[in-house]
């Protein structure tokens, strides 16, 4: 066999080899290498049939794609993180948690916990090579987390995809010369619908607040106008998928396909676009919006700092969350994102870099949001309070109502939702290719079939987003928003960093790192992965699950039995990772502890445990009855 013996300084771009079955002594032989800087090249490695399986094919020892430039990678990163959760959610937080003191939690989590998590999937993705549920080589006995979180990123696009046709649907509806939702007097108002001129304090002295009326031209657009809301009695009276609606799902999901049925070479490119577009609109809607009269009311209401606030555990449990959804570890996304990386790409520089960048764009992205609000606070008459709210109500109904009466209206209403468009279609993108590079890398005929296979992943989440298209398709998609990566993707996170930190072990994982960057990550981050980490995310999983209240959309209240198949769809993630331990535990040969062994083991060292021989984990003594102890 030919070998080649690297220098020092190139020790840490050798990839570990994709595991398969090969003869017992020529994977020792590559254990060699993977410790002592020894690279066959591609054409040396020559598969022997094995007595436990199948022998390598040449799609095994293929060399993986990778992204054609390193900006492909940031930008899909960044574009998958800032999402429409930083314009809608951050800055209402911030609002109401003491403005400027809720930075303090917020900052704090970041470095204790976001970071480090950001970072951890990053270094996983990018050395194993693999998706979501092959990268968990490391430690068999953790693949069902890998379906875990694979299975919660499918079902987050079934929902997100339809907000994205929302946003595409306005978009259309803002190319006219006047806006649809500027009066009453169309199809779809009300009798009660009243002119936004006639609202001020004194109108709504009964204790409404501007943002929960519900009779003005925007919000009945909204509701009545896109969601038919009106002509459904609840969760159990859905009707039929609106056609303007469905076309517009249509048109998101080709997108989505067009972008990803290449691969990374395709997705890379479309990021140029989705991922910067944002920053430039973010950036003209705030100079014109502080224009505006009233602005500045509203950018000291969003900076103002109440240390009082940070009395209050909500606040930090607001920050823990915001923190961890924000910047989206947990859905398999990083993971798969960076396992087509190059391997000796710095991967600490990006996680620095991406998550830095995700929250000051939730920060920035305040200014916008709150110079408009002050606007509109300004121009009824009414408190910051009166106007402020967060999600589908602030960017479908608040900000619109405020666009619409600017001059040139109907460019300001097609740029900001471009933005929105462009927000969700790069985050979508990502929690597809989680979906599709997770399972591809475990089942190869779908990695044969990809353009298939992706066709396959969007045309499913069509099919199930149409119930959220219907008359009563709210009421679904709330119930998925609130359980279908809530407690679980928390969940997930959780047996993830117990799994690399405790299992596959800190140590070791900091080894993998030299191995790629050529520097051991400091004692920091260590002690963050191996204690603060976990710990951060088994207090948010308690609190989540101890926060959790019966569903309510505005004033309707869901009935129980909506509730427990919300907790069903929770369940259906979270019990791959038992079964799956299980199912691994089972199949295993050998006695108990050899079977555990074998579980917790990095399956190119099981022959290792079945020779008895002296391993990271435990002492195989196979002449006293397999006895394992652990080794300091």
């Amino acid at each position: 066999m030919n070998i080649q013996v690297l220098p020092d300084h190139k020790l840490s771009s050798v990839a570990p080899l994709k595991s398969c079955n090969v003869e017992k002594k020529e994977v020792e032989l590559i254990l060699v290498k993977d410790q002592n800087g020894v690279q066959y090249t591609s054409s040396t490695i020559m598969p022997t049939p094995s007595t436990h399986g199948t022998p390598c094919t040449a799609e095994e020892l293929e060399e993986r794609e990778t992204w054609g430039k390193k900006i492909d990678f940031l930008l899909s990163v960044i574009g998958f993180a800032v999402d429409l959760a930083n314009v809608w959610r951050f800055p209402y937080l911030c609002y109401k948690n003491g403005g400027g003191a809720f930075l303090i939690p917020y900052i704090l989590f970041l470095v204790i916990a976001g970071m480090p998590l950001f970072y951890m999937e990053l270094a996983l993705g990018q050395y194993n090579r693999e998706g979501a549920a092959t990268v968990w080589k490391i430690c068999p006995v953790f693949k069902g987390v890998g379906y875990t979180v694979i299975i919660i990123a499918l079902y987050v696009g079934f929902y997100y995809n339809v907000i994205i046709a929302w946003s595409l649907y306005y978009l259309f509806s803002s190319m006219t010369s006047e806006l649809p939702w500027l009066h009453c007097g169309n199809a779809w108002n009300s009798p009660n619908c009243t002119d936004p001129k006639l609202l001020n304090g004194s109108f709504l002295g009964n204790g409404t607040s501007y943002a929960k009326y519900k009779m003005t031209p925007a919000a009945e657009f909204y509701e009545r106008g896109v969601l038919h809301l009106h002509e459904s009695r609840g969760i159990q009276d859905l009707g039929m998928p609106r056609w303007e609606l469905v076309l517009c799902l249509v048109a998101v999901v080709f997108l989505l396909y067009f972008s990803l049925w290449k691969g990374v070479k395709s997705s890379g490119k479309v990021v140029y676009i989705t991922a910067t577009m944002p920053y430039v609109v973010l950036f003209v809607l705030l100079i014109r919006g502080i224009t505006l009269p009233g602005a500045m009311d509203g950018i000291r209401a969003y900076l103002h700092i109440d240390f009082k606030q940070l009395n209050d555990p909500k606040v930090w449990i607001d920050a823990a969350t915001q923190i961890f959804y924000s910047l989206g570890a947990g859905f398999g996304v990083l993971i798969a994102f960076a396992s087509y990386n190059k391997f000796d790409n710095n991967c600490y520089r990006d996680a620095i870099l991406t998550s830095t960048v995700n929250c000051v764009t939730s920060f920035f992205s305040g200014f916008a949001i709150f110079s408009v609000l002050g606007y509109m606070a300004y121009k009824h008459g009414v408190r910051i309070e009166d106007v402020a709210t967060e999600g589908a109500g602030l960017v479908f109904i608040i900000y619109p109502e405020a666009i619409s009466t600017l001059p040139g209206s109907t460019f300001w209403a097609i740029v900001f939702f471009i933005m929105l468009l462009t927000l969700g279609i790069d985050s979508s993108m990502g929690g597809m290719e989680a979906v599709i590079t997770g399972l591809s890398d475990d089942f190869k005929i779908l990695k044969k079939n990809r353009k298939l296979f992706t066709f396959a992943t969007a045309f499913g989440t069509f099919l199930v987003a149409l119930f959220c298209i219907t008359n009563g398709g709210i009421y679904v998609l709330t119930l998925l928003d609130n359980y279908a990566a809530g407690t679980s993707i928390l969940f997930g996170v959780l047996i993830e960093a117990i799994g690399v930190s405790w299992f596959y072990g800190v140590d070791r994982f900091s080894e993998d790192i030299e191995r790629m960057m050529g520097f051991k990550p400091g004692l920091y981050w260590r002690l963050c992965w191996k204690f603060v980490s976990p710990t951060f995310l088994l207090v948010v999983v308690i609190a989540s699950i101890v926060t959790s209240t019966g569903l309510s959309y505005d004033d309707y209240v869901f009935p129980s039995w909506s509730n427990v198949i919300g907790w069903g769809v929770a369940l259906s993630s979270m019990m791959f990772v038992p079964i799956y331990a299980i199912y691994k535990f089972l199949s295993m040969p050998g006695t108990f502890k050899q079977r555990i062994a074998y579980c917790i083991t990095p399956e190119h060292e099981h022959h290792l445990v079945a020779e008895g021989a002296t391993i990271r984990q435990f002492t195989v003594s196979t002449d006293v009855g397999s006895s394992f102890e652990p080794v300091c």
